[in-house]
């Protein structure tokens, strides 16, 4: 095929485009960065939404095509349906290509496969792992959106060499390694921030993400409870599915620990601008892009050990043992205790995740295997 012909790709698993609400996850932010570059290069592209989801009622965003699909808002069922009804409507169209975004909506691909679509999977992790699901029907049918994807994809993207190296030692299948990119921010300073919660520069912890059992909350509010600091802890996000978490974490949490919820625009650039040190103590991770959009704003990064995590920050951050409460304890004293060092991560970080991590390269490797998956039928 040649290199000069433009696509038309749909693109479907997320909740929505753009997300304006609680709605804007990881996979929100791929889907969105994707499809707004390849309709700027001309390709035609379509993001199937789910319906209920605040995306300003638009039906296109900067040139890319939206179409809402029900969906049915229970505890489970939002993703499975949305899905499904996608897939029939994708399979039905005319593409391309048909972009599948995660595990579960995955288990939908035979069917466009099935009519001549050529189908790609990004795999954003191993969703069933995730503790929200446990042992049942949820966590089965992701598992199950697994294997279609291995059995019916033409091309699987993973986010992480630890992802790539499972689906080849599970089931022997080969994947394409595609981690996400990050955009250079504005700073911004302390304003809302220190007028909502009296925030100033440097004076808190900040972790900023969904508020989930496998992101490792538990071992923060425990760590952070033995530290000698005046510096608050800010716990930013909203929960997904798990609101008794929430509920358990709060409990947990001593009055120098702020929970803001979600939070979106200068909220949110202003907590990335302004924290002394960002923590990511996740036990499971697909590729963390909260990691990636805190060292863009010039953070001190402190993570977990995991693969996910120590590939994207290589030397660059400060990484304490899995799930070990008191290694993290005594990590964030260590850099609590001497902000020449904070400093030292600080003035490293952008400049080294900007360069590594590119949304344009990204979707300039994503279009080269659509091409190559169309071209495998031609060969």
């Amino acid at each position: 095929m040649s290199d000069n012909k433009k696509l038309k790709i749909a693109m479907l698993g997320h909740k929505t485009i753009p997300a304006r609400d609680s709605s804007r996850g990881g996979i929100e932010v791929v889907v969105e960065e994707l499809s707004t570059r390849m309709a700027a290069q001309g390709h035609e592209v379509v993001c199937y939404n789910r319906t209920g989801c605040d995306n300003g009622g638009l039906d296109e965003y900067k040139g890319v095509k939206l179409k809402s699909v029900l969906t049915i808002h229970k505890k489970g069922l939002a993703a499975m349906s949305s899905s499904i009804f996608a897939a029939f409507h994708a399979a039905f169209g005319k593409y391309d290509v048909v972009h599948f975004h995660a595990e579960g909506p995955c288990a939908m691909l035979w069917l466009p496969k099935l009519l001549g679509k050529k189908c790609v999977a990004t795999i954003h992790g191993l969703d069933w792992q995730r503790e929200k699901w446990g042992k049942g029907i949820g966590s089965k049918y992701i598992r199950f959106g697994e294997k279609i994807a291995v059995k019916y994809a033409d091309e699987i993207i993973v986010l992480s060499e630890g992802v790539q190296e499972y689906f080849r030692e599970t089931y022997h299948r080969e994947t394409v390694y595609i981690p996400n990119g990050v955009n250079r921010p504005e700073i911004r300073e302390a304003k809302e921030i220190k007028e909502k919660f009296g925030l100033e520069k440097d004076s808190y912890i900040l972790f900023l993400g969904r508020i989930v059992p496998e992101k490792g909350l538990r071992y923060l509010v425990e760590a952070y409870k033995e530290l000698n600091t005046d510096k608050k802890l800010v716990i930013a996000g909203g929960s997904s599915d798990t609101d008794e978490f929430a509920v358990e974490l709060k409990k947990m949490a001593g009055e120098n620990v702020i929970f803001t919820g979600f939070v979106s625009g200068r909220l949110r650039e202003e907590l990335y601008s302004n924290a002394y040190v960002y923590v990511l103590p996740s036990d499971l991770e697909g590729m963390p892009l909260s990691l990636l959009e805190a060292m863009s704003y010039g953070n001190c990064c402190v993570t977990s050990d995991i693969k996910e995590c120590a590939e994207v920050v290589e030397d660059k951050a400060v990484m304490f043992r899995k799930s070990d409460v008191g290694d993290l304890r005594e990590k964030l004293q260590g850099l609590c205790d001497d902000e020449a060092l904070v400093q030292k991560y600080k003035d490293g970080a952008a400049d080294f995740i900007c360069s590594k991590h590119s949304w344009d390269e990204v979707s300039r490797k994503t279009i080269k295997l659509y091409r190559r998956a169309i071209d495998k039928e031609n060969r």
